[in-house]
């Protein structure tokens, strides 16, 4: 039976089943890890436009494809790693790897350490994508160096970005839609989940070390020499990493700006993207005198070799099968549910002003991120803020603290699975470009941890927050703060007092 194609997507509790049976489908398939991650969602979305066009359920035709595709995240992710391919024209990463070798070669684990902690930092003030972009090359560069398993040291740097990402509202996108439908500033997001992420990263770190060093050994803290012989340590080519210095400058403005602009993260790092493969061609010419074949060393090259299309393309794949479940009012329903929970909660257990706020808190939070688990968080959050926000107005007390339950849900929930953040799938694609497969298992082995860690954190901080008031949960977090500094500060003495001369 054939329909006419039409824009409007059909929202009957069928239609949500089906587009819910689709993504369950599509975890489960990806978990087996049977096929590639692309065909797998190639096949998803073929399922999804049989059902559209062949039945009476209009899932998301064709035409209202292209509205889901989430372009400013496609080009962001496509800039970015252009970019990075001319960057590594430079010999920067070797570079880096050398230099972190220098200073803290003589403890290895402590090097890897050293950049999940940059990665978290950076992360709070770039988006987590760029910096795990930029970062990847260096840490699985600097894991054959030490000879670290590459997954234990790829693993917990995605995660830290996640982690980082959570602590401002420039750091991850939900943070961003959060900010701007709750009407809330760079400031209040720093003051209320920078201390928390500290805490998370504190965990992650004694977590993440501890493992390394079981799986090295001894060789977790002997000295790696960083002018081993056979890797080049110096910058080939010195002025184009100046341009590209500049370059980089004027992406980071863009990025950090673009809340005041109104500039799309993508524009910038498209424009940063063009302006860098131009330079290197204008430099190439004014050296050599290629032939045509001769001059695809650049814009060739780049598009051929550093773009990670299967990486693209499975985005672009699951930004679809996501926009089924917004067209199909899946997403909603599920949102209003969470709304329900929230009453039936407070009759059930007979739940007083503070109870039921702490109560609403810890759900959204969990709610969050187990969706954000198994989909992209960005459509959960954009349904979720004005049913937030309605929530907010009914909820006496400081009922502000919803607004950092959804962030925290929606930010860290991505760490359980490969397909939970933009982050992850990225990393992955990366990796695996450079001989390092990462299963789908595998990730879950230490994300879920992670994110339960992280979760049971959060909780903590939101009891607080509820109970102590936000004037005094600081205090509290700063304590958890300290506590983790010198636990690591004592892992280190530890490690370093019965490490092999």
């Amino acid at each position: 039976m054939q329909h006419a194609a039409t824009t409007a997507s059909t929202t009957d509790p069928i239609s949500q089943l089906l587009v819910a049976g689709l993504l369950v489908a599509l975890f489960v398939a990806l978990s087996m890890e049977k096929a590639h991650r692309v065909l797998i969602v190639l096949c998803a979305v073929a399922i999804l436009w049989a059902i559209t066009y062949l039945t009476p359920y209009h899932l998301l035709p064709v035409e209202a494809a292209v509205l889901a595709l989430d372009l400013n995240v496609l080009l962001l992710l496509a800039s970015m790693m252009a970019l990075v391919g001319v960057l590594k024209e430079t010999g920067v990463f070797g570079w880096a790897v050398e230099r972190l070798l220098e200073r803290f070669g003589g403890n290895p684990a402590r090097a890897i350490a050293i950049l999940w902690w940059f990665t978290a930092i950076a992360s709070a003030f770039l988006d987590n994508v760029t910096t795990v972009i930029f970062v990847t090359p260096i840490a699985l560069a600097t894991a054959r160096r030490i000879a670290a398993p590459p997954p234990l040291v790829i693993l917990p740097l995605v995660m830290a970005a996640n982690i980082g990402g959570t602590a401002t509202l420039i750091g991850d996108p939900p943070n961003i839609m959060i900010g701007s439908g709750a009407g809330l500033t760079f400031m209040q997001f720093v003051r209320a989940l920078a201390l928390p992420t500290l805490v998370m990263m504190c965990g992650l770190h004694l977590w993440a070390v501890a493992r390394l060093r079981r799986a090295m050994g001894a060789g977790a803290d002997r000295a790696a020499r960083a002018d081993a012989p056979g890797y080049g340590p110096t910058i080939t080519d010195a002025g184009l990493l100046r341009w590209l210095g500049g370059i980089c400058a004027f992406v980071l403005l863009g990025f950090v700006t673009h809340g005041a602009t109104g500039m799309p993260t993508a524009v910038p790092a498209l424009l940063g993207a063009a302006v860098a493969l131009l330079v290197q061609d204008v430099r190439y010419l004014r050296r050599a005198a290629p032939t045509h074949e001769e001059r695809q060393h650049g814009i060739l090259h780049v598009l051929e070799k550093e773009l990670e299309w299967p990486t693209l393309t499975f985005f672009a794949l699951l930004f679809i099968l996501v926009g089924a479940a917004v067209s199909t009012g899946l997403t909603a329903t599920l949102a209003g549910a969470l709304q329900g929970a929230i009453a039936t909660g407070r009759e059930t257990f007979g739940l007083g002003d503070a109870g039921t706020l702490l109560f609403a808190s810890l759900l959204v939070a969990w709610v969050a991120a187990m969706l954000s688990a198994v989909m992209d968080n960005i459509p959960f959050v954009a349904v979720s803020i004005p049913i937030i926000g309605a929530l907010i107005a009914q909820l006496p007390g400081e009922s502000v603290v919803l607004w950092w339950a959804l962030a925290l849900g929606a930010c860290l929930g991505g760490n359980a699975t490969p397909v939970g953040a933009s982050a992850n799938v990225t990393t992955l694609g990366l990796a695996e470009r450079q001989g390092v497969r990462i299963s789908f298992g595998e990730f879950m082995r230490t994300g879920v941890p992670v994110t339960v860690l992280t979760l049971v954190i959060s909780s903590l901080y939101l009891a607080g927050f509820v109970l102590l008031g936000s004037a005094r949960v600081p205090l509290l977090m700063g304590a958890l703060v300290l506590i983790g500094a010198a636990l690591i500060v004592w892992t280190e003495r530890r490690a370093s007092r019965a490490s092999p001369p």
